[in-house]
């Protein structure tokens, strides 16, 4: 072809992108700004399109990017497929890069936000899930971004927002501080996981500044804005009006889309510098144009489209593209115009392809082709073929049927043949399974749910599964979903949405429902609310607690108490040893309670969708998140209810009842503890956990041999759990073994060099053997690590005093005192380190 020759698709593409946008007036309007100076008075740097669903607003913005791209602009189209502005900057940098713009420095500024991010949810879980395992338990990744929330880092504080009590998430807020500027060192890392746009957006500023000198202008387009702009906005405000994020170069133009209007309360004093666009549906000599453009002339069929249409720009397009004769072919603009345009298009394979092209919720040429069920040469050749469609929107390399005529075409095609809509909704369900497998191959299944690629590719699955009613697709989706919870707000929202579409696409009023019921509470009450939901619509309502737990008071003294007990309880925090004197309960176990609201459970029976049963497993599973968010907050008495509920539909499971055993321990009832771990090692034996807890229960019974054959087991289990070699020291300490004590504490401090517990355990045995300079070293290690560590300034204090330091004692017990005005034993020994002052 001769060097300037303009190709018949990109002809085919430009008729395309005039007929269905015609915004004359707005095209014109954003082209005219590059006529402009950025000194213009003229001159606009934002422009804001608004308008209802349908009325071409995602058109225009992609118009407004090919005008910009034509003025020599770099270009970056984002979506709502961006959760965060992270993953804003992420998909800009990849558009850059594709230009030949690399914006490297940003780029790897992300990477290390998303490793410092990783650490960090790894460092909450270490402060806030109660259960001693050092592997992520059960909803411990919700429990780290519980913390995370506090820190404001977890918008929507996902499914913990009415649980956690706000006291208690300050508390875990202050010490996740503590320990990530401990572990991270680098203050700059620590700003970039609590506030990670406050430190990516220079880095942003100053690689836009420098790419400035290459290009004449530089576009940010923004869509679906409606969806985004809840954590856009504020944002983009501050980095378009304030210099909190540095000098932006003046040949940025920034342009948002969404269905309302700019908030005028933030971008009113911007207006002098932005447009707005509202968009309204065409005007009729619009679309009489839009007609004229494709061979719509004749006044009654141009009346009767003006008519049926209401100006949409898509039906026009696709009602001009059937070529109606008369006005009697001009009826429902939307099923009518869809069998017209297939009746009229003469290729049956175009036909078939066109319809096969809507089953995907998005297209690239590997979905077509499958969705087509034909070889790759002629499937490649279709797929260009329906990218040329006047209802084919593209987005970025895919291609995405617009709704009002992708609804009327899968209406079409499942009245018109139930099998083989299902047969293409089966094929491609295989398919997306096979693509997700792919990428699972040799892969840690706890990083999937991080990964878009694979978030996608199991959605996908998913919503075809539905789509074809598969048997058991509603409970996997709903078991997704408790999973998604766990990763926040805005991936469960994701699989909420594959129920609400896949009920609409397929018609099936059952999957509707769940959809529809979820979303309403995932946007009331947040994630914890779509757990609620889902148990009681189960009818599975948690039994109140039975007889009368205690409530563990909780004290901060050391791990070690000078008379040489061992406190009860677990602590707070794993790595904060925190207890109280052992008590004596008045309890009364036995028997079911009597009050249970059997009509609240039938009503939440027959709002349940009668055609899908929730397996036990996946309800047994929501109450075993809902106890740990109970007990992150230090609320084990609700954590134990939860349990007994997940225990009264699986009833041998292992792993709940060795949580139930835990939660019992930390509320001082080691008895009943020891009933359900030793039955749980019985079911597992492989489970060092439930040892290590059943090694803890009996030591405080004082079975200390008992307790050193179950924590051995644990430990020959996994040799370098760390909880268990300090729990193991405690039992050596009672069998009057110092060597022993010290042996498991050294192995405890080389297997987690970053464990502020293990180093104040180390140093109360160095002290114990009257080794109190050794002892200083192991408290100043702890300290330097968790530096809000109450216990460790009071044993360091008594260590000072030990050796005759005691200005330095007075102080670390003051400090102890300040971090826990509450704390007998330091207050006692501050008492005599004034006494041996004072003679």
């Amino acid at each position: 072809m001769a060097r300037g020759r303009v190709s018949l698709q990109e002809r085919v593409r430009r008729r395309t992108r005039a007929g269905l946008v015609a915004r004359s007036a707005e095209r014109e309007l954003f082209r005219g700004n590059f006529d402009t100076t950025p000194e213009d008075e003229r001159h606009r740097f934002l422009f804001h399109v608004h308008g209802t669903a349908g009325v071409g607003k995602t058109r225009l913005v992609k118009e407004f990017e090919h005008l910009a791209r034509e003025q020599g602009a770099l270009t970056a189209y984002v979506n709502e497929t961006a959760g965060s502005v992270p993953e804003v900057l992420e998909s800009v940098c990849r558009q850059f890069a594709l230009r030949g713009h690399r914006l490297k420095e940003l780029e790897r500024t992300l990477a290390t936000h998303r490793e410092r991010r990783h650490e960090a949810e790894t460092a909450a879980l270490a402060a806030l899930d109660p259960a001693p395992d050092g592997a992520p338990s059960t909803g411990g990744m919700a429990l780290a971004r519980a913390g995370l929330a506090g820190l404001g880092l977890v918008p929507g504080v996902a499914p913990f927002a009415a649980v956690l009590d706000p006291a208690q998430l300050a508390h875990g807020a202050d010490r996740l501080r503590s320990v990530l500027a401990a572990r991270f060192r680098s203050h700059e890392d620590v700003r970039l996981v609590l506030d990670p746009a406050s430190v990516l957006t220079p880095v942003l500023t100053d690689e836009l500044d420098a790419v400035a000198a290459d290009v004449p202008w530089i576009v940010l387009l923004l869509d679906t804005y409606e969806r985004t702009g809840p954590f856009l906005d504020a944002w983009l405000h501050d980095l378009l009006t304030t210099d909190r994020y540095g000098a932006l170069p003046d040949t940025v133009v920034v342009v948002t889309a969404g269905q309302h209007p700019a908030d005028p309360a933030r971008w009113g004093t911007f207006a002098d510098f932005m447009t707005s666009l509202p968009l309204q549906p065409f005007t009729e000599a619009e679309a009489r144009g839009l007609l004229a453009e494709r061979g719509v002339t004749a006044e009654p069929v141009v009346a009767e489209a003006l008519r049926l249409t209401g100006g949409l720009p898509v039906l026009l397009s696709t009602i001009a593209g059937t070529r109606p004769a008369g006005p009697e072919d001009v009826t429902d603009p939307s099923a009518t115009a869809v069998e017209r345009f297939l009746k009229w298009e003469q290729d049956p394979g175009r036909r078939f392809a066109a319809l096969a092209g809507a089953l995907p919720r998005l297209l690239d040429a590997d979905v077509f082709a499958v969705a087509a069920d034909c070889d790759r040469d002629r499937a490649e050749e279709l797929y260009a073929w329906v990218e040329t469609l006047p209802f084919a929107d593209r987005l970025g390399g895919r291609i995405r049927y617009h709704d009002i005529v992708r609804a009327p075409m899968l209406r079409l095609q499942r009245g018109r043949s139930p099998r083989g809509w299902a047969d293409g909704h089966g094929r491609l369900a295989q398919a997306f399974r096979r693509w997700r497998e792919q990428t699972e191959s040799g892969r840690d299944t706890g990083t999937l749910w991080l990964d878009e690629t694979w978030c996608e590719l199991r959605l996908g699955e998913l919503y075809h599964r539905l789509c074809a009613a598969g048997p058991t697709a509603v409970s996997d989706t709903l078991r997704d979903l408790v999973e998604a919870c766990d990763q926040g707000e805005a991936l469960a929202a994701r699989w909420v949405r594959v129920l609400e579409d896949a009920g609409r696409d397929a018609g099936a009023p059952g999957v509707s429902a769940w959809g529809d019921r979820l979303s309403a509470a995932l946007a009331s009450g947040g994630t914890r609310a779509v757990l609620d939901t889902l148990l009681d619509w189960a009818g599975h309502t948690p039994l109140p607690v039975p007889g009368r737990l205690p409530v563990r008071r909780g004290g901060d003294e050391p791990s070690t108490t000078p008379g040489g007990g061992v406190p009860a309880g677990p602590p707070d925090f794993p790595g904060d040893p925190v207890g109280a004197d052992p008590m004596l309960w008045d309890l009364d176990l036995a028997g079911a309670p009597a009050d249970v609201d059997w009509m609240s459970q039938e009503q939440a029976r027959l709002t349940t969708p009668a055609d899908v049963a929730l397996p036990a497993p996946l309800l047994a599973r929501i109450h075993r998140d809902r106890a740990l968010a109970h007990a992150a907050r230090g609320d084990h008495t609700s954590a134990v209810t939860e349990l007994s509920g997940a225990l009264a539909l699986t009833p041998d499971d292992a792993r709940t009842l060795a949580l139930r055993g835990e939660y019992l321990r930390a509320l001082g009832l080691h008895a009943e503890a020891v009933a359900d771990l030793e039955q749980a090692t019985a079911l597992d034996p492989a489970d060092a956990y439930a040892w290590a807890s059943l090694g803890a229960a009996r030591l405080t019974l004082g079975h200390p041999e008992g307790a050193r054959t179950a924590l051995d087991h644990a430990l020959a289990l996994r040799p370098d759990y760390t909880w268990a070699l300090v729990r193991r020291a405690r039992v050596a300490r009672e069998l009057g073994d110092p060597e022993g004590r010290l042996a498991a504490l050294d192995r405890a401090v080389a297997a987690e060099p970053d464990s502020a517990w293990a180093h104040c355990e180390r140093g109360d045995a160095l002290r114990a053997a009257d080794r109190d300079r050794e002892a200083l070293t192991a408290y100043d290690r702890a300290l330097a690590l968790d530096p809000g560590y109450a216990s460790a300034y009071a044993s360091r204090g008594v260590a000072h005093h030990r050796l005759g330091h005691l200005d330095e004692a007075l102080a670390d017990l003051d400090r102890a005192l300040e971090l826990n005005p509450s704390y007998a034993w330091a207050r006692e020994r501050r008492d005599a380190v004034v006494q041996h002052r004072d003679g």
